[in-house]
C-alpha cells in the first residue's frame, strides 16, 4: 500500500493536469512494468493511469512516449490511451493517461488488430526515422532520418545496440566482426520498401483489450521503418493469433519470403534485451550470425 505522501503526490499531479483540486477516492498499484511505478487512480471525475519515476531520464522518456502515443492516436486507426499530462512533480517525472478499462476480447479481436495495424503501416514518410528520438525500454533510440532502410537499420539500430553491448562487456570483438560481415550481406537479403509508421515495440505485453473488447496499443517506440521489422517482432515472443497475421496479409500483403528475413530483423530486439537483461539473450543473436557467416 502507498503512504499518505503518495496520495498527496497523486492529487498534486491531478491539480497540474486539470487546474483544480481532485480528490483521489481509491488507488491501485499496477504491476507488469520493470522500469516505472504505475497506479490506477479513481476520482469523482473519472479513472486515470499514472506512471512515474524518480530518474531524471524519465522526464525525457515520458515526453517521448506522450509524443508517440499522440502520433499514433492522430491516425485514428487503433485505440490509443489519451495523453492528459506529462511533466515533473515533487522531483518525480510522470505521465498521466486515460485509464483503459479492459473487457473480454470480441470474437474478431485479432482480425481487427491485423487490419488496423496494416492500415497504420500505410502511413508513410519521406525517409526512415522520425523528427524526434525516443526510447526502446529504458534505452535511448535514435531516429535520425536516413533515406535507405538498410542503412538506417544498420547504423541506428544494430550498430548502436551491438556497440553498447561491447562497451558494457557483454560481447567481445569477435561478435562485432560477425555483425560487420552480416552488414555487407544485408543489401542482398532485405528489401527496400517505403517507410511505414511503426508502433516500434509491438510485443503481446503492449497490446491490451479496451472496454469494447477491441485492441488498444500502449508503450510505443514509434518511428518510420520497414513494416517487416514490426511483424517479425510479434513472432519473437509469441502471443499473437493466426487470425492477426491472416488479416494483416489480406489487408496489406508482405513481400515474398518474409519468413526468411524474420530472424535478421529480430536481432534488434534481441540486442536490446541483451543490454537490458543480460547475456541470456545472446544465444539467439549468435545463432543468427552463425547462419550468415
Amino acid at each position: 500500500m502507498f503512504s499518505a505522501d503518495y496520495t498527496s503526490f497523486f492529487e498534486s499531479v491531478l491539480f497540474e493536469a486539470f487546474g483544480k483540486d481532485i480528490e483521489v477516492n481509491k488507488y491501485q498499484f499496477l504491476g507488469g512494468g520493470c522500469i516505472n511505478n504505475a497506479v490506477k487512480l479513481e476520482t469523482e471525475v473519472g479513472k486515470f493511469f499514472l506512471k512515474w519515476n524518480d530518474s531524471k531520464q524519465s522526464e525525457e522518456m515520458f515526453e517521448a512516449e506522450a509524443h508517440g502515443l499522440n502520433l499514433l492516436a492522430d491516425k485514428g486507426l487503433i485505440t490509443i490511451p489519451h495523453v492528459i499530462k506529462y511533466g515533473c512533480n515533487d522531483g518525480k517525472a510522470y505521465l498521466l493517461l486515460e485509464f483503459i478499462q479492459s473487457a473480454y476480447r470480441q470474437k474478431h479481436y485479432w482480425k481487427s488488430l491485423g487490419e488496423q495495424l496494416a492500415e497504420l503501416h500505410r502511413n508513410t514518410h519521406g525517409s526512415f526515422g522520425l523528427h524526434f528520438n525516443n526510447f526502446i525500454g529504458a534505452l535511448p533510440q535514435s531516429n535520425e532520418c536516413m533515406p535507405s532502410w538498410i542503412d538506417f537499420f544498420v547504423e541506428k539500430r544494430l550498430k548502436v545496440q551491438a556497440g553498447l553491448a561491447y562497451y558494457n562487456g557483454l560481447v567481445g570483438k569477435d561478435l562485432l566482426k560477425k555483425f560487420e560481415r552480416l552488414y555487407e550481406k544485408l543489401p542482398s537479403i532485405l528489401p527496400e520498401e517505403q517507410p511505414a509508421l511503426l508502433h516500434g515495440d509491438l510485443w503481446s505485453g503492449n497490446v491490451m483489450v479496451n472496454s469494447e473488447g477491441l485492441p488498444c496499443l500502449i508503450d510505443p517506440a514509434v518511428y518510420y521503418g520497414n513494416r517487416e521489422i514490426e511483424l517479425a517482432f510479434t513472432q519473437l515472443f509469441g502471443g499473437f493469433d493466426d487470425d492477426f497475421y491472416q488479416a494483416y496479409q489480406a489487408t496489406f500483403p508482405l513481400l515474398p519470403d518474409f519468413d526468411e528475413r524474420i530472424e535478421i530483423y529480430n536481432l534488434y530486439p534481441l540486442l536490446v534485451h541483451v543490454n537490458l537483461f543480460g547475456r541470456s539473450y545472446l544465444s539467439g543473436v549468435e545463432r543468427v550470425l552463425k547462419r550468415y557467416e
